[in-house]
């Protein structure tokens, strides 16, 4: 098997240079969670993104959406304050140690999404480093104690 990536970047290149030579464009967005959509099943297949591109051609469509997501620096940093304020007075927790040990991947691109609309439904193919699911992993744990996840609205409404 390959070598597995810790960084997407020359993926994004590749998928950069295959869409164009389709003559497709691109589209700077991210698709969430409130829309409907179907997610690509091609984890076996390292090139299933090509097969995705292909798809999107025979579908019809002009463009693909293409998000990317690094690592930024603040957002480790805030990470690991929170997990820091989730573990009190336990400074030694394995989640913290993991989010610690995610430093070394700052700056790089560890999730990219492709997507297009067909028939009111957006089909999805994402591609992620296991580094990034660890960090998304470890993120959704803090919802678990309570916890603002991070890129949240700051205001909280209070009732």
């Amino acid at each position: 098997m390959n070598m597995i990536p810790t960084s997407l970047l020359s993926l994004k290149d590749d998928m950069v240079a295959f869409i164009e030579g389709h003559g497709l464009r691109r589209i700077p967005a991210y698709v969430g969670e409130e829309v409907p959509t179907v997610l690509w099943d091609d984890a076996e297949n390292a090139d299933g993104w090509k097969d995705f591109v292909e798809a999107a051609k025979a579908a019809g469509t002009s463009f693909l959406t293409m998000s990317e997501v690094r690592l930024e620096k603040a957002d480790l940093e805030i990470l690991i304050e929170e997990l820091q304020e989730a573990s009190f007075p336990d400074r030694d927790t394995p989640e913290l140690e993991e989010a610690q040990s995610l430093t070394s991947y700052v700056g790089k691109v560890g999730y990219i999404q492709l997507g297009f609309a067909h028939q009111g439904i957006v089909f999805l193919h994402e591609s992620t480093t296991s580094w990034y699911e660890r960090y998304q992993s470890l993120l959704e744990s803090l919802d678990g104690f309570g916890t603002m996840p991070l890129g949240g609205d700051s205001d909280e409404e209070e009732n």
